[in-house]
């Protein structure tokens, strides 16, 4: 019965905190090319969905060129896990014509070591054109932020 305040502290304050975003500085290197760009994930909550943005833009994003939703955000104590989906019309480039496609991500944070691990499944479209098509995983270095 002594513990019961202590039980009821970590129930209400537990939610709270889980839903509490991160921020990271994260840095991609490919061949000569570095960019370092700020990674913020907010959690679900009862009223409101998963959201992700990089530097400041939000990736749920839609209009006639496409559409991009965050499927789920879950922060846990040891790592961040983020699935993504993006799909894209038909289109035309450069008088070629390309068919629908779309793009599966999914991210892991390892909050430790701050390493991003990233796995993006192409289907279609022009970036299956361009990029190829099927799984490609990318590795990237993250450290954590103040949000």
């Amino acid at each position: 019965m002594k513990y019961l305040h202590i039980l009821f502290l970590f129930l209400y304050a537990a939610p709270s905190l889980a839903a509490e975003p991160l921020v990271f500085t994260c840095e991609r290197s490919e061949k000569n090319y570095t960019e370092t760009y700020e990674l913020k994930v907010i959690p679900a909550s009862k009223n409101q969905k998963a959201k992700v943005f990089v530097d400041g833009r939000d990736l749920d994003q839609s209009d006639e060129l496409g559409k991009q939703t965050i499927k789920n955000a879950l922060i846990t104590e040891s790592t961040v896990l983020i699935s993504m989906e993006a799909n894209f019309p038909p289109e035309s480039f450069d008088g070629v014509q390309y068919g629908a496609g779309s793009v599966t991500t999914a991210i892991t944070i390892n909050r430790a070591t701050g390493q991003l691990r990233k796995a993006e499944t192409i289907k279609g479209g022009i970036l299956s054109a361009t990029l190829g098509e099927g799984t490609k995983t990318y590795q990237e270095q993250c450290a954590t932020s103040k949000p």
